[in-house]
């Protein structure tokens, strides 16, 4: 900021410089004056090169840190909400913090510097035209403020309509996220054209709510060249009717010029301060209002003592008794029931209670990082990250990869890329099928290697082969360890050690595949595929 002062100060005394060099060395005839003052102008701009070039960097600086801390914050937050991120804000609201919102944010840092240097130039050209002429002092001093006040209507109504854009701006990527990540269903069921009609309309209103904000904007720029245009007019008038009485010097009036000139420069840098600090508080209460999020599960004030290796997983709400080092299956008549409980035995669901305990000891009295270390969830919208495959399967480096490709049943998918492991993925593995991300999703939750493992549907998209082989290799690496999947596939749950039946939120039976089969005709209903039921 102090460059900003001394850069724009040094423009601001330049017309005294130069009315002194006129008066004292033209008019007088003194070359040594001249030379004087020459110098003077010489060691003045020398200075203002050298704080110029420093405001530049460190006004770029300040833009760069704080565009770049609303990322970094924004990215923490992110990460300290983990499940709860999606349940809170929409995918867009983040989108648009990382695309338009820290370019506004950074952009009145960067305007800061000039503006506090607006300000002091101002008061330091008033103060000079207060001690060569009284009128024309007052007039500076009072009507740059005045031009101020005449924009100042505007600004209002343009905070508005940015707010408004803003949040129709952010809708629209929403629309944009949800049809990039659902096209092939789209294009499945012949719904494209329904969802690009939805998208055009959208579009069309953000275009329309982005012009409005552009008319604004355009009639504030105008007045910034138009209002400052009349008042060096006024000023320069005066002076030359002061030169003319002989009130005011040759010198003094080519000053008088420059200062009018000048003083356009403060004006416009304070509309543009304006400007962009309306921009930025816009983005400023997004990005709060983020920030202030909360996640669903908060870390408890006195975490409790971490229970032995190989203890019970419990949910006291549905009656659900997960017995360590085996595979269990959960059936449920409503798959979002099984996704649910799913959710809740790994301290994933947005309501939270002590009714889930592993041990005993309930798992919101235990430290966040203990319950993801020893108890992973992977769900149907686990994604893959862009980068080396080989990183996104095991992040930890310690895991058995290719041990976990086999259970998944991905080898092919390996076999069929160019580069194998050291294939970079594309951003959510787009590139891959649904039933190849599955699996892929999968075998990274296998290498992990957690000591409970809960999988959601982890077959849902894999034909019936692919989920044979998967079902076979299951139990066999997951060996010794705890796993529950929730699944209604008969090949899966004739794999499994022990299947439990969900009705209602309530374990209604336990047993194996064989015998729910049998003493079940609910469970019947549920996951019969045309097989038959043995006698």
């Amino acid at each position: 900021m102090a460059f900003g002062i001394v850069w724009m100060s040094c423009q601001a005394v330049m017309p005294a410089v130069l009315g002194r060099a006129i008066d004292r060395g033209v008019a007088a005839k003194d070359q040594q004056q001249l030379v004087l003052w020459a110098g003077v102008m010489l060691a003045i701009g020398l200075l203002q090169a050298v704080t110029g070039i420093m405001r530049h960097r460190f006004a770029v600086t300040n833009w760069l840190t704080a565009s770049y801390r609303v990322v970094q914050l924004t990215t923490r937050q992110s990460v300290r909400l983990g499940g709860s991120l999606p349940r809170k804000v929409s995918t867009g609201e983040v989108i648009a913090i990382g695309t338009t919102d820290l370019d506004h944010i950074g952009n009145s840092m960067d305007v800061t510097a000039r503006f506090a240097g607006a300000i002091v130039s101002f008061l330091l050209v008033s103060a000079i035209l207060l001690s060569t002429s009284v009128e024309l002092g007052l007039l500076v001093l009072l009507g740059v403020p005045l031009l101020l006040l005449v924009m100042g209507p505007i600004l209002k109504p343009l905070q508005a309509r940015s707010a408004t854009e803003r949040q129709m701006r952010s809708d629209l990527s929403n629309t944009g996220t949800d049809i990039v990540g659902g096209l092939r269903v789209l294009r499945g069921i012949g719904g494209e054209g329904v969802f690009l009609d939805r998208y055009r309309r959208e579009s069309q209103a953000t275009r329309t709510a982005a012009v409005n904000v552009a008319k604004l904007q355009s009639v504030l720029d105008a007045l910034q060249v138009f209002l400052p245009g009349i008042f060096v007019v006024l000023v320069v008038w005066l002076g030359a009717r002061s030169a003319v009485s002989g009130d005011i010097t040759a010198g003094e009036l080519v000053a008088f010029y420059g200062y009018s000139a000048f003083l356009m420069l403060p004006l416009r840098t304070a509309t543009e301060f304006a400007n962009k600090l309306i921009r930025a508080r816009v983005a400023a209460g997004r990005v709060c209002r983020v920030l202030a999020l909360t996640p669903d599960v908060v870390e408890p004030t006195s975490p409790a003592a971490t229970p032995a290796p190989g203890s019970a997983l419990v949910d006291a709400r549905s009656g659900l008794h997960v017995r360590p080092g085996i595979v269990t299956a959960i059936v449920s008549e409503q798959p979002d029931d099984s996704a649910l409980l799913a959710d809740r035995l790994g301290l994933c669901a947005a309501e939270q209670d002590d009714e889930v305990t592993l041990g005993g000891v309930p798992l919101t009295a235990l430290p966040h990082a203990v319950v993801r270390e020893r108890i992973m969830v992977s769900d149907t919208g686990a994604a893959l990250f862009a980068g080396r495959l080989a990183d996104r399967l095991d992040e930890r480096g310690t895991g058995d990869v290719e041990k976990a490709l086999v259970t998944a049943s991905a080898e092919d998918i390996l076999e069929a890329l160019p580069d194998g492991l050291d294939t970079v993925v594309t951003e959510k593995g787009r590139s891959f099928s649904g039933g190849q991300r599955q699996r892929l999703v999968l075998a990274r939750a296998l290498a992990a290697d957690p000591e409970i493992l809960v999988l959601v549907e982890p077959t849902s998209a894999v034909d019936a082969h692919t989920e044979a082989r998967i079902a076979a290799r299951l139990r066999a690496h997951r060996d010794g360890r705890t796993t529950v999947v929730t699944t209604v596939s008969p090949l899966l749950l004739d794999a499994v050690d022990e299947v439990a039946f969900l009705v209602d939120g309530r374990i209604a039976a336990v047993g194996s595949h064989a015998d729910l089969l049998v003493d079940s005709a609910a469970y019947r209903t549920v996951v019969v595929r045309d097989v038959e039921v043995p006698a």
